[in-house]
């Protein structure tokens, strides 16, 4: 289902970042650090569901990584500490209003009681203490579980014994993780909400651990004939694809050329056939869910790149499949906006570009007649 609109509150530099319309393909641009790489993580939070697996995997790919003890043996300080970087100015709160909260717009708009689970996430600190219940005469002779507690306010002069944790919620689900056990998420077997099937691709060009499993989904369906496509962007002869085992732990792309008998391995065939595998294995099993893009660009040649947003534009629709992408590129903006105006492909998509005011994100959204018109008269978007 597509995310029709967009707000963002207290998540890194996006104070408050509110989206009306989004299209199926959209693309952010903006210079360095007003939030673009923000934006494809909060969209990710949304889609997984707050998953702690994914949160603490965000803080050790920004370089926060996430510790138990710094020497001062003091767990639960530390954990705050690390999971700070998610929240706006680092500010630790532990009321409603100081929440990370990402959903639709939708949800405001009705009301929480209209829509299911799936329309926010909001996460953020917590004081919670657990109540215990006695003891329940049934066949196995257990007690209840413990119920935690949030304490919204501490009343003056009454000194509560509790403990820090992390809420998250979706909808009307929600679950308090306990920060002091070192990874808390191992812990929690249940599940908040639903999450939706996303691909999240990075700045770097190539990930060969994960192309291979997403090859394997794919292999013997009828989009494997897609991937030949969009190589065949940069090498026409391409035939055939395979993965094989190099090393225990790597796997790599080999191709078959129709001119060729020899078995070439992909890497060594430059950055732009390895960064166009890398896009298109993850847009062909991201079905009915989110397709993620950080600096689309890289290791692309600016002649490849609308050929590969004209490949995107059709498979999205295809498939169900909403794209969210970033660039700093000219190149990659003018490739998007000729895709998008393309009369033969009906194209929906939307350019957004992030700009810095008074230290808060803001966005100019173009349509298609907008960049279009920008493109013709050489107005500078990025």
């Amino acid at each position: 289902m597509l995310l029709h609109s967009l707000e963002i509150r207290n998540f890194r530099n996006l104070h408050a970042l509110t989206i009306k319309a989004l299209g199926r393909v959209n693309l952010f641009t903006g210079k360095n650090n007003t939030g673009k790489s923000s934006l494809l993580e909060a969209i990710a939070l949304y889609a997984t569901k707050g998953d702690l697996g994914f949160l603490y995997q965000l803080l050790n790919e920004r370089g926060e990584k996430y510790q138990l003890r710094d020497g001062e043996d003091n767990a639960t300080t530390i954990n705050v500490k690390a999971l700070s970087s998610l929240f706006s100015d680092r500010k630790i709160g532990f009321e409603q209003k100081d929440a990370l909260f990402i959903g639709s717009i939708e949800k405001k708009e009705t009301g929480a009681q209209q829509h299911s689970d799936e329309n926010f996430v909001a996460i953020r600190l917590v004081k919670f203490f657990d109540e215990v219940n006695n003891y329940i005469a049934n066949e196995h002779n257990r007690p209840l579980r413990k119920k935690r507690v949030i304490i919204e306010n501490e009343k003056d002069g009454i000194v509560v014994d509790y403990s820090i944790g992390l809420e998250v919620r979706s909808g009307n689900n929600a679950y308090v993780f306990h920060l002091d056990n070192e990874q808390p998420y191992k812990y929690f077997s249940g599940t908040i909400g639903t999450p939706t099937n996303i691909q999240f691709i990075r700045t770097r060009i190539i990930d060969r651990a994960l192309n291979g499993k997403l090859w394997d989904n794919i292999t013997l369906s009828e989009k494997e004939s897609y991937v030949i496509e969009a190589l065949r962007i940069i090498e026409p002869d391409v035939e055939r694809i395979a993965f094989v085992e190099e090393s225990s732990s790597e796997r790599t792309a080999i191709l078959k050329l129709k001119s060729n008998s020899t078995l070439l391995p992909l890497k060594s065939m430059g950055d732009g056939i390895n960064r166009v595998l890398t896009i298109i294995l993850a847009l062909v099993n991201s079905d009915n869910g989110f397709l993620l893009i950080d600096e689309f660009e890289n290791g692309l040649h600016y002649s490849v790149q609308e050929k590969l947003w004209k490949i995107i534009f059709s498979l999205s629709e295809k498939l169900h499949v909403q794209v969210f992408a970033t660039t700093h590129s000219e190149d990659s903006i003018i490739g998007f906006e000729n895709s998008l105006n393309d009369k033969e492909m009906h194209s929906d998509g939307k350019l957004f570009r992030f700009d810095n005011v008074n230290g808060s994100a803001q966005l100019v959204e173009f349509n298609a007649v907008e960049l279009r018109i920008a493109s013709t008269e050489n107005i500078e978007i990025r």
